[in-house]
C-alpha cells in the first residue's frame, strides 16, 4: 500500500475546503461597484458619524434617484402594539426597529414571503419591503411573528455619489445575501459578528500545525478514499 498516495487526497480536500469556507465566511467587499439593493452595509469600527456607529444596514432601494437603507440591529423601545396607525398590531409585543435618522415617523415593513405581498417591493431573495398602510396590515395578517415580519421606524438615505464616497473612505463593508441577516435572532450582536468576519476573526478549521493529525481530517472523512 502506498501510504503517501492514500493520504494525499485528504490534504487536497482540506486545503480546498478551507479556501471555500474562508470565502463563504468573508463574503464582503469594499468596492462601490458592488452596491445594490439587497446588499448589507456594515460600519467600520471607528465610525466617523456616531449616528451610524456599529450599524448594519440593508439597502432596500438603490437607483439613480437615491439609496434607501434600514438599520437591522437597532431595536427601539416602541412595541408594535403601540403603533396604532396600523391594524393588527394589538397582540404584537416585539419592538419596532429604528430604521434610521431620516423621517423617523415613516414606517417600513420587511417581509419574508414565498410570493409578493400586497404593495410590496422585492428586495432580495424572498424578502420584500412594504410601506403602504394596506400592505403593512396585509403583512401583519400573514405573519407568524418577528421571524418573518419586522417593522422599522425611519430610514437611512444617500445620494449614490455620497455613499460611494463613504465607501472609498473605508467607512463601510458590503456584504452579500442580505436575506441572511434581516431576521437574525440576536440583532444586538449582529454588528460584532460581521465586523469580526472582516478582520478574519471568524470560526476557522483546525490549524495545519496541529499536533494531532486526526484533527486535520475529522471534517473531511467522507471525502477521503475508502
Amino acid at each position: 500500500m502506498d501510504l503517501g498516495m492514500s493520504r494525499a487526497p485528504s490534504g487536497i480536500f482540506l486545503l480546498a475546503s478551507g479556501l471555500i469556507v474562508s470565502a463563504m465566511l468573508c463574503g464582503q467587499s469594499r468596492k462601490a461597484d458592488d452596491l445594490a439593493a439587497g446588499k448589507v452595509l456594515v460600519m467600520q469600527r471607528d465610525a466617523p458619524d456616531p449616528l451610524f456607529a456599529e450599524s448594519v444596514i440593508l439597502l432596500i432601494h438603490y437607483d439613480s434617484d437615491g439609496v434607501v437603507g434600514l438599520m437591522l440591529n437597532q431595536k427601539s423601545n416602541i412595541p408594535l402594539s403601540e403603533i396604532r396607525e396600523i391594524s393588527g398590531t394589538k397582540k404584537r409585543f416585539e419592538p419596532a426597529y429604528a430604521g434610521g435618522p431620516v423621517e423617523v415617523e415613516a414606517i417600513t415593513g420587511l417581509i419574508r414571503a414565498a410570493s409578493a405581498p400586497l404593495d410590496a417591493v422585492p428586495v432580495t431573495a424572498d424578502i420584500y419591503a412594504v410601506q403602504s398602510k394596506k400592505g403593512l396590515e396585509a403583512g401583519l395578517k400573514r405573519s407568524k411573528g418577528p421571524s418573518d415580519f419586522r417593522i422599522y421606524l425611519g430610514y437611512c438615505g444617500w445620494e449614490i455619489p455620497q455613499l460611494k464616497h463613504e465607501i472609498s473612505l473605508g467607512s463601510w463593508y458590503i456584504f452579500d445575501h442580505g436575506e441572511r441577516y434581516i431576521f437574525d435572532a440576536e440583532p444586538n450582536r449582529l454588528w460584532k459578528r460581521l465586523i469580526d468576519r472582516t478582520e478574519g476573526q471568524f470560526a476557522r478549521g483546525p490549524s495545519l500545525n496541529t499536533a494531532d493529525p486526526a484533527e486535520l481530517i475529522w471534517g473531511f472523512r467522507s471525502l477521503s478514499p475508502k
